[in-house]
């Protein structure tokens, strides 16, 4: 299976939040599911910072 794009990660977190909210909470499932919502979060901030530094990158290029 192919790594998921940033957008599918973000969608799996806004989807992985809203359980937080939704009548599917359970207090006994809330401490795993928050590790993992924040090992996402963690990965797509890892994501867009690789971004960031590509993007420096082509600028630093064309500004040449």
């Amino acid at each position: 299976m192919s790594e998921k794009t940033l957008n599918q990660k973000m969608e799996d977190l806004n989807r992985q939040v809203e359980w937080f909210y939704s009548d599917d909470f359970k207090l006994e499932d809330a401490i795993s599911k928050y590790e993992e919502t924040t090992k996402l979060a963690n990965d797509i901030e890892k994501d867009l910072n690789e971004l960031k530094n590509k993007i420096e990158i082509l600028k630093e290029k064309f500004d040449k």
